[in-house]
Parts: structure tokens; sequence; C-alpha cells
């Protein structure tokens, strides 16, 4: 069964005009005989009929068409019944067409009985029933060929149907093969490039510290120190790219992780990470804001504490994360006379996550604290 929707066209398309016409033509066809009833009748149908114009199809489940269509027959074989040579079961057999051909059973079957009154109607109105069995049959014919073409429109519509699902089959299938992919070269780049690089930072800070012991130039250490620098900033990258072809967003520890591994590798000094509790996946600013502070805390170790050891402890709570990041400067440190901008972005960043942030001299260094609900 064929079950469309329909709605209300802002402007009737060619065929709602055909189909208008074989219901409106023998209508006007009639009119130069027509009586009081048969004007009646023949307003009654020409109104009825307009609304066809603009719905979407008389094929559409909107609740009008039924009705209207089913009007349409009992008036235009009323009208054929009184006035036979009216050209009116023109209009009485195209409406019952097009109701077999887009409605459900019950109308049809509505149709058709209507159709079946009206010819028995004509043929006892007018002693005529010798040419109510050929009348008969042309309901047949019709009801035949507006099945025949229901049934046509219904495979072509589920050969459509079945080709939008083998297309949409490929095209997760081709999404597939090209993930695939994209994981195979992330993993050749984590396994290969990532490796390397690594490697490669581990033993230019080596090369630096020979330099360094060996007395060497301070040319050749600002170069393998640039050397080193470039190495560690490649790794990060590589790291970057490798989460962005698997479509992964990388996890907070993770991030946090490479940021030590870039500052221990420029300064030489142990830099570690702590983590606390389960791991899980933080909201986006969440996650930004601790990565932020660990970066922010590292640059103001950089500056004013170069070469500092710093631990990191990352504490997933049951409804929140803490972050504390530790200098081990090996002296108390001296109050800050005013928060830098770095601080004062970071504590606003905190701020609008209803955190709490906390900065100042501990004991052998500078330590920041920040919680946030997560």
């Amino acid at each position: 069964m064929i079950i469309r929707q329909a709605g209300f066209r802002r402007f009737p398309q060619a065929q709602d005009w055909v189909r208008w016409g074989l219901i409106a033509v023998p209508m006007f066809a009639a009119m130069p005989r027509a009586n009081t009833l048969s004007w009646v009748l023949i307003g009654i149908t020409l109104t009825l009929s307009l609304p066809l114009l603009w719905i979407q199809g008389v094929s559409g489940g909107h609740r009008l068409v039924p009705v209207v269509t089913l009007a349409v027959i009992a008036a235009a074989g009323t009208l054929w019944a009184i006035v036979p040579n009216s050209w009116a079961s023109v209009t009485m057999f195209s409406t019952t067409f097009f109701v077999v051909l887009w409605q459900p059973k019950v109308p049809i079957i509505l149709a058709v009985a209507l159709d079946l009154a009206a010819i028995s109607f004509w043929a006892g109105y007018h002693h005529a029933w010798d040419g109510a069995l050929p009348t008969y049959a042309i309901v047949a014919v019709i009801v035949l060929l507006g099945l025949n073409r229901r049934t046509r429109i219904a495979r072509i519509e589920q050969t459509e149907l079945a080709l939008a699902r083998a297309q949409t089959a490929t095209e997760e299938h081709t999404r597939a093969a090209a993930l695939a992919e994209r994981a195979r070269i992330a993993r050749e780049l984590h396994d290969v490039l990532a490796h390397s690089l690594a490697g490669l930072s581990l033993n230019l800070q080596g090369a630096r510290l020979m330099l360094v012991r060996d007395g060497a130039s301070p040319d050749a250490v600002a170069q393998i120190e640039r050397a080193q620098k470039l190495a560690s900033e490649g790794l990060a990258e590589a790291r970057k790219a490798v989460a962005a072809l698997r479509e992964d967003a990388v996890p907070v520890e993770r991030t946090i992780a490479d940021l030590l591994t870039a500052y221990r590798l420029d300064s030489g000094a142990r830099a570690d990470l702590t983590v606390e509790g389960e791991p899980r996946e933080l909201a986006p600013a969440v996650g930004t804001a601790l990565v932020r502070a660990v970066q922010e805390a590292l640059a103001n170790t950089r500056k004013h504490a170069a070469r500092a050891e710093v631990d990191v402890t990352l504490d997933y709570g049951s409804g929140s994360v803490a972050l504390t990041v530790a200098d081990r400067q090996g002296r108390h440190p001296p109050d800050a006379p005013a928060a830098g901008y770095g601080l004062r972005g970071m504590s606003e960043r905190v701020a609008l996550l209803d955190g709490r942030f906390e900065s100042g001299p501990g004991e052998d260094g500078w330590r920041i604290h920040l919680t946030v609900p997560a």
C-alpha cells in the first residue's frame, strides 16, 4: 500500500491541472443542458475539485483527500445518472482511477461502491439495464488499470529505496576503509616517527650535556639546544597528527605528559606527572583549563626558576578534578608583588568553570592549585 505525505503547494503543478481538467471539463460540457439540480451538482463538483489543485498529490495522506474525491465521485455520478449524455461519467471514472492509484483500501472500496450505485441508478432511472453491464466492465477495467499502475509505482519506489540503501552501504564501506587507512597511518606515525623523534630528543639532550661537560663553545651548545627544541616540537606535532588521524581527543593526562616531556628535554630537569583516581573523559572547557594551567606554570618556571624540578598531580575526584603544579627551586621563593597576566587569566578561566584557584610560594618553590567541577 502506498501512503504518501500530503501538503499544500503554493502553486499547482502541471499534473494537478491535468487531473483537475479531467474533473472540471465534463462539468463545463454539461452546463448547456443543465437544469436546477444539474447546476447544483455541477457547482458542488467544481467547488470540491478546486482544493485538489493545491493539495500536494491526491496521493497524500491528508484527511481532506478521501472526503473530497469521494464527494466528487458521488456528485458526478448523480449528474451522469440524470443527464446521461453530459460526459459527467468522465469525471466519475477519472476520479475513481486516481483514488485506486493513490488511496488506501477503504476509500477505494467506497469509490467503487459509489460507481456501481451510480450505474445502477442510471440503468433503473432510464430503463437501460442492457447498457449497465458494459459500464460495470468499464469500472472493472479502471480499477485494474489503477492497481497495475499502483503496483508499478510501488516497484519503482522499492527499487529506488534499494538503490539508496546500496549507496548508503557503499558510502559506509568507503568511510570504514578510509578510517582503517587513517588508523594504519596513525599507527605508523606513532610507532616510527614519534618514537624516532623521542629518541632523537634524548640523544640531543645527552649530546648537550656532554658538550657542556667538555667545555664546548656556546655556539655549539646553542645549536644542539635549538635542534633539541625542534625535535621536541616535532614530537608534540606528531602526536597531535596521530590524534587527528584517529579523530580522537587527546586525553588531558597525555597532553600534560607531553608538556612535561618537552620541559624535561629543554631544561634537563626532572618533571613528573602523578595521576590519582580513575581517569575519565572531561568536558573540552575543563580539559583546556587544565592544560593551559600547566603551560602557564611551566612558562613561569622557565622564566623565574630555570631548570627547577617540577611535580604535577592530576587528581580525579567523584565530581571534580584537581591539578597541582609545584616547582622545586630548593629555596623559599619571595612573594610575588602582583599576579601576572598569565596567572590572572588562569584564575579567570577557572572562575568561569565555577572552580577554585590558588597560587603562591610553597616550602621550596612556587605552587599553583586549582579544582574544577568535572
